[in-house]
């Protein structure tokens, strides 16, 4: 079989569109880029939507903690608490219990039990609640004077938020914000091998790799074509956010603009 014809056959399995069987000898390199690169499609899925969800509900939690009332500021601590403070592998685990709990009660619920929604739910809580403190440091160290120059110009409330706080909320953030984005991304490997199972075979980067280092148990192979997809996607990852760094930055002189820089999360 030709690589072409592999790519053609593989390309696109781990959504449902090509064979269904998973070679089973004579597995080639074309055979390890091809399968493992279709897994990719769900890493993305799951880091994407999870970024975008995550992103808005962040901020509101970011807003609820800094307030002075406590019915919003308490609910907001206390979630942000529980998802820092716990394993992201166990909170796949425990996502994944309940749902199969809440579904003997209601069949409304069994999408839930599947990775593309239960997995994206609880991904989408974790990075909620690491970017939800990312804002809220942000928050606390917006400028007094850029507040008290939006109260001159009669700025209050949603207007004031909206045109002053949010935008210098999230210039302060940008930076650590976009180490969250690649943390959540290669946090998506572990959809897989925590409770949530994969139908059909079909599931991210890390279980085709896995498949193949079983199967020619010689793992230096599949998981370096997997670590290279992952710095692949990494360096996109930083080139858009460092584009909308740069906007959110582009009314400041060059040498007082943050740039990015990568940090590994080495313990979370």
């Amino acid at each position: 079989m030709s690589c072409l014809q592999t790519i053609q056959d593989y390309g696109l399995r781990s959504i449902g569109i090509g064979e269904r069987l998973l070679p089973r000898e004579d597995f080639t390199l074309c055979d390890q880029f091809t399968l493992i690169g279709s897994g990719m499609i769900w890493n993305v899925y799951f880091g994407l939507s999870a970024l975008v969800l995550g992103f808005f509900f962040a901020t509101a939690l970011a807003v609820g903690k800094a307030s002075p009332r406590a019915i919003w500021r308490k609910p907001s601590e206390w979630f942000i608490f529980v998802f820092r403070g716990s394993p992201l592998f166990i909170q796949f685990f425990f996502g994944y219990f309940v749902f199969l709990s809440l579904k003997a009660y209601s069949p409304f619920f069994d999408p839930f039990t599947a990775a593309w929604l239960g997995a994206l739910i609880v991904l989408f809580l974790n990075t909620s609640a690491y970017s939800a403190e990312i804002f809220y440091g942000a928050l606390q160290s917006i400028p007094k004077g850029d507040v008290e120059a939006a109260d001159a110009y009669g700025l209050t409330g949603w207007s004031r938020f909206k045109r002053v706080i949010w935008p210098t909320m999230l210039r302060l953030a940008w930076p650590a914000y976009t180490n969250e984005a690649i943390f959540l991304f290669h946090a998506t490997t572990l959809v897989f091998i925590s409770g949530f199972p994969a139908w059909q075979q079909r599931g991210d980067a890390l279980y085709y790799a896995s498949y193949f280092a079983d199967k020619t148990f010689n793992p230096f192979i599949p998981y370096p074509i997997l670590a290279g997809y992952f710095i692949v996607l990494t360096l996109i990852v930083i080139s858009v956010y460092g584009l909308v760094n740069r906007r959110l930055n582009r009314h400041l002189p060059s040498e007082n603009r943050q740039k990015i820089r990568l940090r590994l999360n080495l313990i979370r």
